[in-house]
């Protein structure tokens, strides 16, 4: 890879693109961004804070005081802040903000995996690679509570279901960057698949790429 080589991948909650996202930046060698946190910020600087989540321009201001080197996977990993993330989302200014940041870390060599909701789409039309990865709400919803239990929790399934559910209308229905997969993205249904099988799938579709495009 002598150019900077981005890998774009999308997907509703809980599909698996976070953990397959950072097998393929281990694999490759590239740097690694989790879009989702960069939202997930702002939400916990709100909250943090004690501001409303509909104050547009607090949750512009705290958009760019985000620093990607410093994103905390541990503090904003909590359901709450997800929860407030995707209605923060949802403001153009935020979103315009934080794609720019996110652009940035994708220009630096040797290249990046983004993951999110629209990178793809929006962040990165150009992308060498669009995966986007899907599956079931129900099975989506399992994977969560497994999740929760492993640590010790405990959570109601139809409860996790209809937060699922709710995600997905939020992120589907939003007019600024709605959550859908890229024209030319490749689709990759886990509802069925282990890690290590979409792990091995998505490694199918970039190393053909490569291939092709060395024969060029």
């Amino acid at each position: 890879m002598t150019h900077v080589f981005t890998i774009a991948i999308d997907g509703p909650a809980g599909a698996g693109k976070g953990t397959l996202a950072r097998r393929l930046a281990d694999h490759y060698r590239l740097n690694l961004l989790d879009t989702g946190l960069t939202y997930r910020a702002v939400a916990h600087a709100l909250l943090r804070l004690g501001l409303p989540l509909d104050n547009v321009s607090a949750a512009e201001t705290a958009a760019r005081q985000v620093d990607l080197a410093k994103l905390d996977r541990s503090v904003l990993s909590a359901h709450a802040v997800g929860e407030a993330a995707s209605k923060v989302a949802v403001f153009p200014s935020v979103r315009r903000v934080l794609v720019e940041k996110q652009r940035e870390f994708a220009k630096a060599p040797p290249g990046a995996v983004l993951d999110g909701r629209d990178i793809g789409t929006v962040v990165c039309p150009d992308a060498d690679i669009k995966l986007y990865v899907t599956a079931s709400a129900e099975v989506r919803a399992e994977r969560r509570l497994a999740e929760i239990e492993s640590i010790g929790g405990t959570a109601d399934f139809n409860e996790i279901l209809a937060d699922i559910l709710r995600r997905d209308e939020r992120d589907m229905g939003r007019a600024d960057s709605p959550l859908k997969p890229a024209a030319d993205a490749h689709l990759l249904d886990t509802s069925e698949m282990a890690i290590e099988a979409a792990f091995l799938a998505a490694r199918a579709i970039i190393d053909d790429v490569l291939a092709k495009r060395n024969k060029a």
